[in-house]
């Protein structure tokens, strides 16, 4: 079956936020069918997989209003704006989610979250040269607590299925395979 690409006929703005727009876009597909679109459309993220010294990973826990749960999740954060810097934003999230900076931000990955319906894409970034000396503060409305975990206890976490976060699945796998030889 061939792909068929789909064309804008009207878009109408539902939502504006400073970090989030969601329209109703009226959409026409090649075969000549029209259809509806709800569109989030997100400035993008970074993403931190930040490892110690010791050979620890970072994540940290927080309550998630959508998914009425408290998730674990590796350092994260939007972008200040539209066309912002990813890695400006590794850095300074980093910073600000747990007590650690890093000299520098190894790009992994980029990825969309949730294509069906958003455009949010994310950068993964690896921490690089970890020290423990951040001044920065969390948000005003958030409330993050940091955990530290071995390979061995990510892979039982992994296996009993207490991680739900994608991006933090995705970065997991990265450090969980990094020894092994991919063919």
């Amino acid at each position: 079956m061939a792909i068929q690409m789909e064309k804008k006929l009207t878009s109408k703005l539902i939502l504006e936020l400073s970090w989030l727009k969601i329209s109703l876009d009226e959409i026409k597909i090649e075969n000549g069918i029209e259809s509806t679109r709800i569109v989030l459309d997100h400035p993008g993220a970074s993403c931190i997989l930040a490892i110690t010294p010791e050979q620890k990973v970072l994540l940290v826990t927080q309550y998630r209003y959508a998914t009425q749960e408290v998730l674990y999740e590796i350092p994260a954060g939007k972008l200040d704006a539209w066309g912002g810097d990813y890695y400006k934003t590794a850095i300074r999230e980093l910073a600000e989610e747990t007590p650690y900076t890093a000299k520098s931000m190894k790009l992994l990955s980029a990825f969309y979250t949730a294509p069906g319906f958003c455009n949010e894409f994310i950068h993964l970034y690896k921490a690089e040269g970890l020290e423990k000396n951040s001044t920065l503060e969390l948000d005003m409305d958030e409330f993050v607590d940091v955990h530290y975990f071995s390979k061995h206890e990510i892979r039982e976490m992994m296996q009993n299925g207490v991680i739900h976060d994608a991006k933090t699945i995705i970065a997991l796998q990265y450090w969980l395979f990094e020894d092994h030889e991919v063919r």
